[in-house]
């Protein structure tokens, strides 16, 4: 027997033999209950607030009219977006705003943003705990699209992440730590 035929058929044994012995394939997970998307989206927007509302809190009063450019949202802008959106796609998931609870973008005062975006938030995560299991797959529209319920509440967390980072970006060039950070 030649060399390279011996080492080939060793080969094919040492395969064949840590094949046979190599543990089973590790089952395959459950189905997540019904409503855990819904779970896990909540638990997602829980730590996006804990971060937005944290670095609201970190920018002075001062900052809050600061601004990166001409035509950019200032620092007060943006919070008073996410509360605004938070309020809005509230909506979305049959939790309609309360009358006068999104704040104008007019208005910088600290105090009153960071209190009206923990209010947007709570109202959000109530709107958001009320979808069903049921729901999941519920055409509906979000932001002219056309998308499944699952599919926007995905997305909610998606935006509210693009603006958790543009108040990461406002916080570090204004010398502001991101409190989780420090």
């Amino acid at each position: 027997m030649s060399l390279v035929l011996r080492n080939a058929l060793l080969g094919l044994a040492l395969i064949v033999a840590v094949g046979c012995t190599a543990p089973p394939p590790a089952a395959v997970e459950a189905p997540a209950p019904d409503g855990a998307y819904r779970d896990e989206v909540l638990s997602r927007i829980e730590a996006i607030e804990t971060k937005v509302v944290g670095l609201a809190n970190a920018m002075s009063q001062e900052q809050y009219t600061w601004r990166p450019g001409e035509g950019v949202r200032s620092v007060s802008e943006l919070y008073t977006h996410i509360a605004s959106a938070n309020f809005g796609l509230s909506g979305l998931f049959g939790s309609p705003a309360p009358e006068g609870a999104a704040p104008g973008s007019d208005v910088t005062d600290k105090a009153e943003i960071v209190a009206t975006l923990e209010a947007s938030f709570a109202h959000l995560k109530g709107a958001v705990g009320g979808v069903s299991a049921a729901d999941a797959d519920t055409a509906m529209k979000m932001f002219g699209q056309d998308m499944t319920t699952r599919q926007a509440l995905v997305t909610l967390t998606e935006h509210l992440s693009e603006h958790l980072g543009q108040g990461i970006a406002y916080a570090r060039v204004n010398g502001v730590t991101p409190p989780w950070n420090q």
